[in-house]
This record gives C-alpha cells, sequence and structure tokens, in this order.
C-alpha cells in the first residue's frame, strides 16, 4: 500500500484530500443533529467511517468492486441522512464527482444512470417534498464535473508515460547511434587493416631490412624518409578511422561513463550518483565497452522495468580487478528472468575471465555487478611465443610488435603448418599464433598435430577471416582461442596473458556466428541421431573433460570455480569451449553427448 501511495500524481492526493475533508465535515454534522436520526450515533460515525474507507481501498486494491461499494454504502448513507432532511441529497455530490472521476469505459453506461437518475428517484420516494428534477441536475453536474476532472487525468498520466517512453527511446536511439558508429569503425578497421594496413606494415619492415645494405649516408636519409613517410600515412589512416569512432571509445573510462550517467539523469528525469573509487588504471578496449555497456543496460532496465527514481553507479579499481556497481531503489524484479540486454552484458564479462551477477528482490530494488580481471605484464615470468603465418612481413611486423612487451618473447616463427610443428619439437613454446590459410599443411591440420604431440602448448587462431565453419573446425581440432587480425596489439598481448593462464577466448562477434551456425546444424539434423564419433575426434583438453565431469554432476560454474580455484568466467569459458567442440548448444546436451562418446567416467 506504501508503495502504491508513493507513485501518486497530484490529482490522487487531491482526490484523497476532497474525501476526507467532505467525510470529516460531514461526520460532525451527523454528531451535532444526532437526536434528529434513529440509529446510534456509534453506529453512523461507524458507517461514514466504512463510506470513507472502504470505496477507497477497493480503488486502490480491487478496481472491479470500487463502484459497487460505492454506489451501495456512500449511495445508502445520504438516502438515509436525506430521509430525515431532504437536503442532506447534497452529500451525494461529492460521491457523484467520484464515481465519474474513477469510472472507466463500460462502466459509464450504468454508473451515469444509476447516479443521475436512480438515486434521486430513490432520495423522492423516501422524501416526498423533494424536487426530482432539480435533485437530478445538480447530480448531473457533479458527475458531468467529475468526468471531466476524470478526462484531465487521465490525459496527465498518458502524458506521463510519452514522456517516459520517449526518454528510453532517446536512450535506445542514443545506444543504436553508438553501436551503429562502433560496427562502422570496426567494418573500415579490418578492412584497412587487411588492405591498406598490411601493404604499409610490409613495406616499413622491407624498408627496414634494407636498412644494412645501405652504407652512404645519402641512402640512409633516403630510407629514414620513405619509413617516414609511410609512418605518416598509415597513422592518417588511423586518424580517419579514429574520427568515426564511438565517443565512450575516445574518453578514459571513468570520463566516459560520468557523461553517461549525467546524459541518463538529464533524459530520464531520474537521480543518477557516480562515484568512483582507487586510482584509475588504463584497461582493454573490450573491458571498457563491456563496463560502458553493463551500466548502459542497467540504467535502462532501472527506469524502464523497475520504475526506479534514484540509482548508484560506483567503480571501485582494485589491484587485481575492476568492480562495477549499479544499485536502484527500484521494484525489483523476478527471479530467473533475464532478457537479451542481460545476455549479452553477461557474455561481454565471460568472454573477458570476467563475471556479471544481478541481486534483485520485490520492492527491494536491483542490484548489478560486473568484475573484471585487471589485465597486466607477467613480472616473474615470460611467454615463449611462435608465430605462423604465411605473410613474411607480417610475421616480422607481429614480432616487433609483440616482442615491445617485457614478458613477451617470440622463439621462432613459421610460414606454414608443416614448419609449425617441426619448430614446436625444437623450440618447445608455450603459446603458438596461427594462420588459417597457409600452403602445404593448413592451420586446422598443424593446431590438431600439435595438439595431439603436445597438449600443454597454448594455440590462438589468429586470421583475417570471418569463416564460422572453419572456426567451428579450428575449436574441435583443439584450439584455445580464435580471434581475427583486426584486433588492437594492446588486446592482443592482453588476450595471449589470458590464453596462457589457461583461458579460452573466441571473437565476440564469432561467438555468435558459431552458435547460430551450431543451433542452425541442430535443427537441420532433424530427430534423426547423427553416428557418435570416437572421443579423440572432439580433442577436449584435459581441463574441459575436467568441466564436463563436474556439469554432469549437476554442479553450477560457482560452484565448479571454488573447486577449482579458478574465477566463475573461466570456467565458463571452459565449458563454452567444449560446448563448441562437441558440436551442442547447453550443458544438457553437452552431458548427453559426452555420455554417448564415452567421454565421462
Amino acid at each position: 500500500m506504501f508503495d502504491m501511495v508513493k507513485r501518486w500524481y497530484w490529482y490522487d492526493w487531491l482526490m484523497f484530500i476532497i474525501r476526507l475533508i467532505c467525510s470529516i465535515s460531514l461526520a460532525f454534522t451527523t454528531i451535532g443533529l444526532q437526536q434528529y436520526f434513529t440509529l446510534p450515533i456509534a453506529v453512523l460515525v461507524l458507517w461514514q467511517l466504512l463510506s470513507f474507507s472502504v470505496p477507497w481501498l477497493c480503488l486502490q486494491l480491487d478496481y472491479k468492486y470500487y463502484l459497487f461499494t460505492e454506489i451501495v454504502i456512500s449511495g445508502g448513507l445520504c438516502l438515509y441522512l436525506a430521509s430525515f432532511f431532504p437536503q442532506a441529497y447534497f452529500s451525494f455530490l461529492l460521491y457523484a464527482f467520484l464515481i465519474a472521476a474513477h469510472s472507466a469505459k463500460r462502466a459509464y453506461l450504468w454508473s451515469g444512470p444509476v447516479s443521475i437518475l436512480l438515486i434521486p428517484a430513490l432520495i423522492k420516494l423516501i422524501a416526498e417534498q423533494s424536487e426530482y428534477w432539480v435533485m437530478a441536475v445538480h447530480i448531473g453536474m457533479a458527475y458531468v464535473f467529475g468526468f471531466s476532472f476524470h478526462l484531465l487525468s487521465l490525459n496527465h498520466r498518458q502524458g506521463e508515460i510519452i514522456r517516459d517512453q520517449n526518454a528510453v527511446l532517446e536512450q535506445y536511439l542514443s545506444q543504436i547511434e553508438r553501436i551503429t558508429l562502433a560496427e562502422e569503425r570496426n567494418r573500415l578497421s579490418k578492412d584497412l587493416h587487411d588492405t591498406v594496413g598490411n601493404a604499409y606494415t610490409s613495406l616499413i619492415m622491407g624498408l627496414e631490412t634494407l636498412r644494412p645494405e645501405l652504407s652512404t649516408d645519402t641512402g640512409t636519409e633516403r630510407l629514414d624518409s620513405l619509413l617516414n613517410l609511410a609512418r605518416q600515412n598509415m597513422e592518417d589512416v588511423r586518424g580517419y578511422v579514429h574520427q568515426i569512432e564511438s565517443p565512450h571509445e575516445a574518453l578514459p573510462l571513468l570520463q566516459s561513463l560520468r557523461k553517461l550517467a549525467e546524459e541518463f539523469q538529464e533524459h530520464a528525469k531520474v537521480t543518477v550518483r557516480f562515484h568512483a573509487y582507487g586510482e584509475e588504471y588504463p584497461i582493454t578496449k573490450q573491458a571498457k565497452t563491456a563496463l560502458y555497456r553493463c551500466v548502459q543496460e542497467s540504467l535502462t532496465n532501472a527506469v524502464r522495468h523497475g520504475h526506479s527514481t534514484e540509482i548508484k553507479v560506483s567503480v571501485q579499481f582494485e589491484p587485481q580487478q575492476t568492480r562495477l556497481e549499479i544499485q536502484d531503489n527500484g521494484r525489483g524484479m523476478e527471479q530467473g528472468r533475464e532478457g537479451f540486454g542481460l545476455s549479452a552484458m553477461k557474455e561481454r564479462a565471460m568472454n573477458l575471465q570476467g563475471h556479471v551477477a544481478v541481486y534483485s528482490e520485490p520492492g527491494e530494488g536491483t542490484l548489478v555487478t560486473c568484475t573484471l580481471p585487471r589485465q597486466t605484464e607477467l613480472k616473474d615470468e615470460v611467454i615463449r611465443l611462435l608465430v605462423v603465418d604465411d605473410q613474411p612481413f607480417f610475421r616480422e611486423s607481429l614480432r616487433t610488435l609483440l616482442e615491445e612487451h617485457q614478458d613477451l618473447q617470440v622463439v621462432g616463427t613459421a610460414e606454414d603448418g608443416e614448419q609449425a610443428i617441426e619448430l614446436c619439437r625444437q623450440v618447445q613454446p608455450q603459446l603458438v599464433l596461427m594462420d588459417l590459410e597457409m600452403p602445404n599443411v593448413d592451420g586446422i591440420s598443424a593446431s590438431r598435430t600439435i595438439k595431439e604431440t603436445w597438449p600443454h602448448i597454448r594455440i590462438l587462431i589468429l586470421t583475417t577471416f570471418e569463416d564460422t565453419k572453419q572456426a567451428l573446425e579450428a575449436m574441435r581440432s583443439g584450439v584455445d582461442g580464435y580471434l581475427l587480425k583486426s584486433m588492437q596489439p594492446l588486446e592482443l598481448a592482453e588476450t595471449i596473458r589470458t590464453v596462457h593462464r589457461g583461458g579460452t577466448l573466441i571473437d565476440q562477434g564469432m561467438s555468435h556466428k558459431l552458435f547460430a551456425q551450431l543451433e542452425l546444424e541442430a535443427d537441420n539434423s532433424g530427430d534423426d541421431p547423427s553416428p557418435i564419433k570416437a572421443s579423440s575426434n572432439y580433442e577436449l583438453t584435459p581441463r574441459e573433460l575436467e568441466i564436463l565431469q563436474y556439469v554432469s554432476k549437476g554442479l553450477r560454474y560457482k560452484s565448479i570455480a571454488s573447486k577449482l580455484y579458478l574465477s566463475d568466467g573461466t570456467v565458463r569459458n571452459y565449458a563454452s569451449s567444449a560446448y563448441v567442440k562437441l558440436g551442442v548448444r547447453n550443458r544438457e546436451e553437452a552431458v548427453q553427448k559426452a555420455r554417448e562418446a564415452g567421454l565421462l567416467e
């Protein structure tokens, strides 16, 4: 009841105050004339108390009983008073006004005639000296005023709804605009990277290789001039791409989140309080986007579904992780209700080894937390890398970029899968960056052989093409990640560290396509079960098999994470990788298929 009163508009309070004042006035008048009535004064006061409270409670809790109680209880009281004092019919003017103000749709067809025609007729019947038409006109005018007030309140409510919807639409339009800009920038980034970017990189690396052969000062100056020209043009290309960058991507994290909170507060007309704790440190572009989208979606849900009036957003920069919290004072949401926006938030965090949790109780508001691990260089360890690509200039440029990081060391390069296998035997890298399309032995075949021979070597596919079938085949061959070459160097380095620690990462755009392809294959297969492959063909890693064992026992990801001393996001990534390799869509299908293949004990 209290929550209902909190959502009253000004006209709801006005109706309540009018009803209260008139009821109190009528009670005092009745008490002053108690000697003229046949009923005891206590009964009359109780009757008036019921005529005030019962219809009002019905209006708040169950509208379908309101008109009946108003006419019977309040109208009956007015009839009783009019039987002693004909002028007491004036007390029914208030109730006629309230009946009209709260009638809706077809209720007017009977509430109007009963109030305007039947009640005056009954008063005329019990008090013959009363003028029927005078009473009908007075009550009719009160009913008309009530109907006008109803139209006014209805118009105000609809205006409030329209304003709320406009605020939400503005937020969605803003999101669509930003997403469109991001997609267009990503598309151009990929196109330019695969054409102009590779060309400039190859040109720069090729010119650098000529430096030792130039002994004259003139030749060296000429080479430096060409290198500067190439680098300048490459910077110009990057500048063109960044000009269409989403606004939040160009700003530091705190500045972009604070700006988002201020814009939302202005458009949605709610109070948004933003706080930051700890010293801000650089985070990856993917992590920044994940946190931004999490705040964006949580703010929208808080207003649209929770009807919140106050929202608190806080960011904590902790030594090992970045933690985001969004707390609102809304109505909360039902347990188990998870829409597309919340699923997307969880998927973004999971791809970064993070975790999104939602805590909500009806009437208690909602708390959304997003925790992302901080990606830093490995201080006490150097990751040994093998770069495999058929383009020599790309191999060398990638070596140059990676070795700028103290914890990354390229111990070898190979131009095809055959050389990669041989180098794995010779130099024993910890992680292989593998291209797919190569002569002699392709990346998928090479990955399968490497995993069979050296299961501990991590393999990260780094390719130009978004081929879903190739990606599925690569994941089933045992690789630990699938990324596109358009990834920024800093993000690539951090992804290498994540995969080295045991994570499994798939490019976000590709992950959607992979699961869509799995669903399509499952739908096309119909009811006929496909033959079960040999268990060795699935190329599940020992850790993935271990996760499946726990999943088959009914344990949740959080419980598995605590048993294995892993993060919840890491367990989810292992499980997702296993599902892809098995060609299933969820844990139930994974357990069933793993048992049929003899993979589970």
